[in-house]
């Protein structure tokens, strides 16, 4: 449990602060900038899952603290993959909206 603990911690710290720091840059000028900064949130809040885990880990008796090891884990990738598959359709959709910006001649895609 000490290791799972260990290794939760600072992981969180990890992911916590890389979403920190993709919060406080400047706004965006590329896609792939404001995919990352829309996906931050997500890393903190999956931060704060592992954090809950690896304290709990280091705390509780062995039973119940690996069971909400476990979840918290479990809750943190979870997290992470919601985020980054809507990072994915916001980038999809910001994708389509530039192709058809301007005149919509030549364009295949429906325009809205």
């Amino acid at each position: 449990m000490l290791v799972g603990g260990v290794v939760c911690l600072c992981l969180a710290a990890l992911i916590g602060g890389t979403g920190l720091w993709t919060l406080t840059r400047r706004p965006a000028v590329d896609l792939t900038t404001d995919v990352l900064r829309a996906v931050a949130p997500t890393q903190i809040a999956a931060a704060v899952m592992l954090a809950a885990g690896g304290v709990v880990a280091l705390a509780a008796p062995v039973g119940p603290g690996l069971v909400i090891l476990i979840v918290c884990v479990i809750g943190a990738l979870a997290t992470i993959a919601a985020g980054s598959w809507q990072g994915a359709r916001y980038a999809a959709r910001k994708e389509a909206a530039a192709a058809c910006a301007g005149t919509c001649a030549g364009c295949t895609q429906s325009c809205r």
